[in-house]
């Protein structure tokens, strides 16, 4: 991936309407309108929808004292960043957070966490109750140390039957500590079993790579590779699991992103090159800003705007595994730099994706601190807010990017209670089926239905830290020529 911005101030600044208000009249904002005069320059700046709010117009306010009028109606600053998005029909995934060092923990993969990742659904002939069942335990948790594991299923927190009104309060409040009270499904009955587990949570760091292995199959070599965050801090082991599956000579290759929902778009490419190893220098992405942005990047450097396939980490080698063709499983979590990796390889490689319609996240975000350049040099001390807005739309290497709606599964399997067998092996539905389209031998393991719930959420899209696909920063000709 190239990141160089090498930009001429003056020339920016020309092309730029965007000018801090206070240079019209010499007031700044005060002290307890900081947060929100970031917010309101940050959006005016950056937002990908810029244009189509009419408060965040470059003319909007002639002076500062003009926006300090404005931002003196929204004393809570969650209020304002709300109020300056588009729809969320439209707008799905930016977000704000009072605590910036929290935020950067959890874009890496650290998060306040049990281990226990689960999905949500409602309970049957019910609109507000919802039980949950667990997909997976994360290694080295508090969960990992307990009696639970996938395919569990829990309707309570301590005692409290799970709600649409109260999941969050009861599963990600303040509460470092609770239990949860299981239940069984039989024959189609969803029964409380008396059984409860007591976890805690602790910060914890989720190695993403989750399972790495080489199944046999006739005469074929499958490298199984179960991912499950886009987190750069890994992409040096990621790099090392694809050296792995290269020494073992794996003949095809199943990427299982069914519980991934994104990270950076720098690690998607990272990852797209491992799978693939003849195409650096081409065009993995391509990124389409707001029109202020996108117009001075197409005037002095439209190369900024693409991520390429690359043959290194810094300075390593990347460890390639030269497919031609690869089968991804997918699922409704699986969002943003997951759907990137698809969608990026279509036009090279031949994508076979088995599983659920995915999210459909096709825009990407970066993390704006409150400084004279929005990056995380000289921030200001009186507050740790942060945003990570939608900056902009990304494309793959012919232009095709409009899958807001989800991309469709070549072969739709979805994932469900009746089918949660143990990950990684050949019986697993999804990835039984994936053996079988590759050998053509496989036997796909038959389940019966059983009881079906509605899909509620999941505990990656609950905390809004996932279903995310950000750039690691903010360009660096933008910031230094704001400087």
């Amino acid at each position: 991936m190239r990141t160089t911005y090498k930009f001429i101030i003056a020339l920016l600044i020309a092309s730029f309407t965007f000018q801090s208000c206070q240079d019209n009249d010499d007031v700044a904002a005060p002290k307890n309108l900081e947060v929100q005069n970031f917010i309101w320059k940050g959006l005016n700046l950056y937002y990908l929808w810029q244009a189509d709010v009419p408060n965040l117009a470059d003319d909007r306010f002639a002076t500062q004292t003009q926006l300090n009028t404005f931002l003196s109606g929204y004393p809570v600053p969650e209020n304002l960043f709300d109020a300056l998005r588009v729809d969320k029909t439209i707008d799905r995934f930016s977000w704000i957070v009072s605590d910036y060092l929290e935020l950067e923990g959890q874009l890496q993969g650290t998060t306040n966490n049990n281990g226990v990742e689960f999905g949500l659904s409602y309970k049957p002939s019910s609109t507000t109750e919802i039980i949950g069942w667990v997909r997976y335990i994360i290694p080295g948790s508090n969960a990992s140390t307990k009696n639970i594991k996938r395919g569990d299923v829990f309707y309570g927190v301590n005692g409290t039957q799970l709600t649409i009104s109260n999941y969050e309060t009861l599963l990600f409040g303040s509460n470092n500590d609770y239990t949860l009270n299981l239940a069984d499904i039989n024959g189609g009955a969803f029964t409380p079993n008396g059984k409860s587990v007591a976890l805690t949570k602790t910060i914890l760091d989720e190695n993403p790579i989750f399972l790495n292995k080489v199944i046999a199959s006739g005469s074929h070599k499958i490298g199984y590779l179960m991912y499950n965050g886009f987190y750069a801090n890994y992409d040096t082991r990621l790099n090392d699991a694809f050296g792995s599956l290269k020494s073992q000579g794996i003949t095809d290759l199943v990427l299982d992103l069914r519980y991934n929902g994104g990270g950076s778009i720098q690690t998607a490419a990272r990852l797209a090159s491992m799978i693939t190893g003849t195409f650096t220098g081409q065009v993995f992405a391509k990124q389409q800003w707001n029109a202020k942005i996108e117009s001075y990047f197409a005037a002095n450097d439209p190369e900024s705007l693409k991520n390429y396939f690359t043959d290194k980490i810094e300075t390593t080698a990347i460890n390639s595994v030269g497919m031609t063709k690869i089968y991804i499983l997918t699922s409704k979590s699986t969002a943003s730099a997951s759907e990137l990796v698809i969608n990026g390889l279509k036009p090279y490689i031949t994508v076979v994706q088995i599983g659920d319609v995915t999210v459909g996240k096709n825009v990407g975000s970066v993390t704006l601190y409150d400084s004279p350049t929005f990056g995380k040099e000289n921030r200001n001390p009186n507050h740790r807010y942060a945003m990570q807005p939608i900056v902009l739309k990304i494309v793959n290497g012919v232009g095709f990017g409009d899958y807001q709606s989800g991309l469709i599964p070549n072969f739709e399997l979805k994932e469900t209670l009746s089918t949660l067998d143990v990950l990684g092996s050949s019986t697993e539905p999804l990835l039984s089926l994936a053996i079988a389209k590759i050998t053509g031998t496989a036997k796909i393991k038959q389940y019966t239905p059983g009881i079906q719930f509605d899909y509620f959420k999941d505990s990656k899209s609950i905390n809004g830290i996932q279903n995310q696909m950000y750039l690691d920063k903010a360009p660096e000709g933008l910031l230094k020529a704001l400087e």
